[in-house]
């Protein structure tokens, strides 16, 4: 069947005849679609709604399928469809669709912890001669192709800016060690050892940023395996073990048993976000004292955002959107470090940002660490958060859903 003829025959299934009229009639009992278009049009894997003109309160839903009621929370038919969209673009091309009569398109940003980016498309359908004006609204997902041009641009931006100091860095030791200390033992070895140091801080940069562009780029599609979050921390405990001992400081996990703690998500990812933030804790503790590991196995979103420390400030880098009802796993990585002063909180997670004082030494990293963790529980629907208290260590917290959704021990 041609597209010509299915809008024609959708167009028949929802417009009954009527008198003509030259006002734009109001959507009526008889406006109702066929069983069978309505089925197929109900499968459809994008957002599809049939938009009708009414005489007043603009214009009206008469059918949403599926999609289009998971997007906009929208009954299955029969509402105004300025209380679904706000969005003047779109309103303005099913305007176009319904009185115009021409096709026209619009790019509509759903917002949201995800911030899925999406084109309309809005066609007219029928006759308004012969029945009510009647437009089809279509959403086609163009998140990854907007997420991919983002992160090139993003990418290149990045890696010439950070990449450029340790690089130069490189090519002046090399021009050193072709010079006047070629013949200088002592010189070259340090140099060396300054060139391997760069050379490994440029590899991990590189890989950091490799992952958080995969991670972007996926991080609108909610994983669909389960991961038993103390399988996964001890697995990480067991892996730092020779990181912990050269660093003088222990672990010290307070953990649900196992299986009372399973939420839905990527296990790698999982992991990644564990080992991230413990490997933060480890590198800014101080000699002889403890990194804590805490999982609460049924916290609710306050709980989850609650201040521990009444002394503490505390910064939320990222708030889950808000299900009614929906129940959490909470992890909580804690230091014994310097802390961090409140206006550093909201920037950490930024990518590259470094507090001032932490930016040298054995200290120093990517910078990225904070931002692939963010960029990680985001995918999982889940948020981020630190408390601190200057000179006293800082608590990081990762809240994610549980794969049963509700409290423990249910079904």
């Amino acid at each position: 069947m041609s597209q010509s003829s299915f809008l024609n025959r959708l167009t028949a299934a929802f417009a009954a005849p009527q008198r003509p009229s030259a006002e734009p009639a109001a959507p009526t009992a008889s406006v109702a679609p066929d069983p069978l278009h309505e089925a197929a049009l109900e499968r459809l894997p994008d957002p599809v709604a049939v938009i009708a003109a009414a005489r007043a309160g603009g214009p009206e839903v008469l059918f949403a399928n599926a999609a289009a009621r998971t997007l906009f929370g929208a009954p299955h038919r029969r509402i105004g469809l300025v209380n679904l969209i706000r969005d003047p673009g779109v309103l303005e091309a099913v305007d176009e669709a319904l009185f115009g009569r021409i096709e026209a398109r619009s790019v509509y940003e759903a917002g949201g912890a995800q911030d899925r980016v999406w084109r309309a498309l809005a066609r007219p359908l029928g006759d308004p001669a012969t029945g009510p004006r009647l437009a089809l609204l279509t959403f086609s997902d163009e998140t990854d192709a907007v997420r991919g041009e983002r992160r090139r641009a993003d990418f290149l931006a990045n890696a010439s800016h950070e990449l450029r100091t340790p690089l130069a860095s490189l090519i002046g030791f090399i021009e050193t060690l072709r010079g006047h200390a070629k013949d200088d033992p002592k010189a070259r070895d340090r140099f060396l050892g300054v060139m391997q140091a760069e050379a490994g801080r440029m590899s991990r940069l590189i890989d950091d940023l490799m992952s958080l562009s995969r991670i972007e780029l996926n991080e609108h599609i909610t994983p669909l395996g389960q991961v038993d979050l103390t399988l996964a921390i001890t697995d990480v405990v067991d892996a730092l073990t020779p990181l912990v001992r050269q660093a003088g400081v222990a672990l010290e996990p307070s953990l649900p048993p196992v299986g009372a703690a399973t939420i839905v998500g990527d296990r790698d990812q999982i992991v990644q976000v564990i080992r991230n933030l413990v490997d933060n804790a480890i590198k800014y503790s101080p000699r002889d004292t403890a990194v804590r590991i805490v999982v609460s196995a049924d916290v609710s979103a306050i709980e989850a955002v609650t201040v521990r420390d009444p002394a503490a400030s505390r910064f939320s880098l990222l708030d889950p959107d808000r299900v009614e009802g929906r129940r959490y796993i909470l992890l909580q990585v804690s230091d014994s470090g310097p802390g961090l002063a409140r206006e550093h909180l909201p920037r950490l997670s930024e990518r590259f940002y470094r507090v001032e004082g932490q930016k040298s030494g054995e200290k120093l990293g990517t910078g990225l660490g904070l931002a692939i963790v963010k960029h990680i529980v985001n995918r999982h629907r889940g948020g981020l958060g630190v408390e601190s208290v200057p000179g006293s260590g800082a608590t990081f917290s990762v809240w994610l859903p549980r794969a049963d959704g509700g409290q423990v021990g249910a079904p």
